[in-house]
């Protein structure tokens, strides 16, 4: 059991704590549950699946934001995490985490600054990053010899190409082999792979619609690696692929790594997504706990607003009682409303459990995390979980 890296918010920690081996109806509300036996069933499937199929697995720890689970993926298999921000890595470092990708660029030069210090006096710790653009290389470069690092304690440098997303990442074929050049004038320095990950198809819901971008993005990545090994770089690593298309990824044989993240807990936004062939099948295992706090003649009022839960990809699906639905109410309040007519409303008091419609977010509102074991009716709060990078943004 993890103890918040932030002593800020060790009260709450110390009362929480209080509750352990207590009866899940006595979680305060609202409260963001782990089902721990549907948790654990989602952590095996992946690590058995990139096992089979002979791939590295490296989780994206921006979901569950914990250093206590990143350490209990590893410990099933992950060669390591990823994570979007420099303070989101040294925080998993602090935690034990021995093994952190920042799979996103960083160029302002406090952040790198950061990270330099944490790769020299953390020589345990393998650290990698992404770049984009000469800029980055250069900063990561003067960052890390600045700091004095050197020998074995070099940085794999990742190059991320646009397969697709439109974010981030230097267009396919030679931008990227210019970017490679420069990393290796850099001895502090190590060309490690490409960066190719298509956020924007994880969320498609038609299979053959993922599929398709998919597909385009296994091409540009391969063209980026021949062009690549042309001009006579080894590639050792592609990496990339997402909850909602690592099949995909798989069955192109151009990844070589797996940056799943959902899998562990899934949302309803990712339950909204027709089952790709041949994946794993996942269950919920993230819940937020709420409470009946006023009824109306249509409606009931759940003291679980969206500063308890994320918006930004729908509002939570009601998992029980069954046939309700939720509507925005706020700030503090959500609205329940029958989803047929004749379905009865929940009375005052009673307990509501909704699955979040965006777990990486929701997870971000909340210091810890209650992991419950044996239901969410009748089961017991087994452990707290330590949400250690809430708020780095850095």
């Amino acid at each position: 059991m993890n103890v918040p890296l932030d002593p800020a918010r060790s009260s709450r920690w110390q009362n929480a704590q209080a509750l352990i081996g207590q009866e899940v109806a006595q979680l305060d509300t609202p409260a963001l549950v782990i089902d721990l036996d549907a948790m654990e069933r989602n952590l095996a499937h992946m690590a058995a699946y990139a096992r089979a199929h002979g791939l590295r697995l490296r989780p994206h720890a921006k979901m569950h934001k914990s250093a206590e689970l990143a350490r209990l993926q590893m410990a099933h298999g992950a060669v390591g995490v990823c994570v979007q921000k420099t303070d989101e890595a040294l925080a998993l470092a602090r935690g034990g985490v021995t093994d952190i990708y920042i799979s996103n660029e960083v160029i302002a030069l406090p952040k790198l600054q950061r990270l330099a210090q944490a790769v020299r006096t953390l020589p345990d710790t393998r650290f990698a990053i992404a770049v984009d653009s000469a800029a980055g290389v250069l900063r990561l470069a003067q960052a890390l010899e600045a700091a004095s690092v050197g020998g074995e304690n070099r940085i794999d440098v990742f190059v991320e190409i646009d397969v697709g997303q439109g974010r981030c990442g230097v267009p396919p074929g030679e931008p990227a082999v210019d970017l490679a050049r420069l990393i290796a004038q850099h001895p502090v320095l190590r060309f490690a792979g490409l960066q190719a990950y298509h956020g924007g198809a994880q969320h498609r819901r038609d299979p053959a619609e993922r599929a398709k971008a998919i597909g385009e993005a296994a091409w540009a990545a391969a063209l980026t690696r021949e062009r690549l090994q042309a001009a006579g770089f080894t590639v050792p690593l592609i990496t990339g692929a997402g909850t909602g298309t690592f099949s995909l990824e798989t069955a192109s044989h151009v990844w070589g790594e797996l940056q799943v993240g959902s899998y562990l807990f899934m949302d309803a936004d990712y339950a909204r997504n027709e089952s790709a062939p041949l994946a794993p099948v996942f269950e919920h295992a993230l819940f937020l706990k709420a409470q009946v706090m006023s009824r109306g003649a249509q409606h009931a009022v759940c003291d679980a607003g969206h500063k308890s839960h994320a918006i930004d990809s729908g509002l939570p699906a009601v998992w029980s009682p069954p046939g309700l639905v939720f509507a925005n109410g706020g700030d503090e309040h959500g609205i329940l409303r029958a989803a047929h007519a004749g379905q009865a409303l929940p009375d005052l008091g009673d307990t509501v459990w909704l699955v979040p419609g965006h777990c990486d977010p929701t997870v971000n509102l909340h210091d810890l995390l209650f992991g419950v074991r044996g239901g969410l009716s009748e089961g017991k709060v087994e452990r707290l979980i330590a949400v250690d990078t809430r708020g780095a943004l850095g």
